[in-house]
């Protein structure tokens, strides 16, 4: 059976943007995908239960069409499938080539920009806990800094099968963090992670200003390091950039190799370019990937989102590669090459998470000290960022009048006057929030 796996990580990028963590977690990060069939713009997705899939199509079916529709720019009708189902009543028309792309050190394309980082991450995975320990790497979003972790993870299982190998986000570490001291569970939490052989952990920045978490990843960093355990971090920004990064955290990250990324030059552009192609079967001139590799320059994601529209649109139309095909397929980036709409649930999360606490709470008439100094953070960093009229932001915050809004921006903004750690704190909210 053909799958489109990797396209599904796209329009899996583009959900996550547009839904509140929970609600991504809960429902739609169960969705499977099954086919994709380009001939009649028909998709198959597979869900677990018939509840399931009721949830999907009446709360979030017009988000994934809107999905596919951004990511591939084209219509397509949705089918969702249960797991009782058989797949054979899908489709099996005209579908999208697997690619087979898996995040190896043999797909990652070295150039200039990255060498260094993709030599440092080879070493690392051949000997771990040896050479480099911990291995940094850093730069922006979107030039292989997960691809580096894959590869890693990837290289490390083939040569020693045997080791316990742990990958995470760093959201999805504070945020399990959080759960287990709710629910009494950080005894399991630690054993989870100080008893991994080898730990990869993705957009470390995420830490920054989150003290709890921050001194749980302290510990969890001493016992790996003191037990010869290899410890691998990507950032969007090196440690000393991490505003509100404990000192003693930021020597550590530093004890070992800091490596960074730089956006592709022009010839590894046209070389990712031509790779992608390949993998999908797809014969692209010259001058189209030209076209590509000058227009699309600081991200390796939209090169090869890029080649996936371009494919889409002359399966669709049923035409050939052009440079007027490509400039049709890709207008959308080049013209609109800005970072995805921020919502206000996203910035409460962030701000929850930052403090310890919920969106909940924060959204809630609870007055602890704690909750309070979180509540009026979220209001200073909402209108910092979206610059919503005061009415609208108390609509946000539970119906709360224009005078609460006033009176909570100056308060943070008194404080920030006086306290750089607490500016660094929302210089750090609001830059993880825009880097996403």
């Amino acid at each position: 059976m053909e799958t489109f796996i990797e396209t599904w990580d796209l329009i899996s990028d583009y959900l996550k943007k547009q839904t509140s963590e929970i609600s991504y977690n809960l429902w739609l990060s169960k969705i499977k995908p099954i086919h994709l069939n380009f001939s009649n713009g028909f998709v198959t997705l597979k869900v677990p239960t018939a509840f399931h899939k009721d949830i999907i199509l009446k709360s979030y079916e017009t988000l994934l069409t809107e999905a596919f529709h951004n990511v591939l720019g084209s219509a397509f009708s949705i089918e969702i499938v249960t797991e009782d189902q058989s797949e054979q009543e899908a489709p099996h028309n005209q579908t999208i080539k697997n690619d087979n792309y898996e995040f190896t050190f043999d797909t990652f394309i070295v150039g200039s920009s990255n060498k260094f980082a993709h030599a440092a991450a080879l070493a690392v995975s051949t000997k771990p806990a040896i050479l480099y320990n911990p291995l940094f790497i850093y730069g922006n979003s979107g030039l292989g800094k997960t691809h580096l972790l894959y590869a890693i993870r990837r290289e490390i299982e083939i040569n020693n099968p045997n080791m316990n190998i742990v990958y995470i986000k760093c959201e999805q570490f504070a945020n399990e963090l959080i759960e287990s001291i709710r629910q009494g569970t950080t005894a399991e939490f630690r054993q989870r992670y100080r008893k991994s052989d080898v730990l990869l952990v993705d957009d470390i920045q995420f830490i920054a200003g989150k003290e709890s978490t921050q001194e749980e990843f302290f510990h969890t960093f001493n016992t790996l390091y003191e037990a010869k355990k290899q410890i691998v971090l990507t950032s969007d920004r090196p440690p000393k950039d991490i505003a509100t990064l404990e000192e003693r955290l930021l020597t550590r990250f530093e004890w070992g190799l800091t490596a960074d990324i730089q956006p592709p030059d022009f010839e590894t552009r046209i070389a990712i370019i031509k790779r992608k192609a390949e993998l999908l079967e797809f014969k692209l001139p010259d001058s189209v990937s030209e076209y590509i590799a000058n227009n699309l320059k600081n991200n390796i994601r939209q090169l090869e989102g890029a080649v996936k529209k371009i494919q889409a649109h002359c399966i669709l139309e049923k035409i050939q590669p052009t440079i007027k095909t490509a400039q049709d397929a890709i207008s959308d980036i080049i013209n609109n090459d800005m970072p995805a709409p921020v919502t206000i649930e996203k910035i409460i999360e962030e701000v929850a998470r930052t403090f310890g606490t919920t969106a909940n709470d924060i959204r809630s008439s609870k007055r602890s000290a704690n909750i309070s100094n979180a509540r009026q953070t979220a209001i200073y960093v909402v209108r910092e960022i979206t610059q919503l009229p005061y009415d609208a932001i108390g609509k946000e915050f539970g119906n709360r009048d224009h005078s609460t809004i006033v009176y909570a921006m100056q308060q943070i903004d008194k404080k920030i006057a006086k306290d750089s750690k607490r500016k660094a704190i929302v210089d750090d909210i609001i830059k993880n929030i825009r880097d996403r």
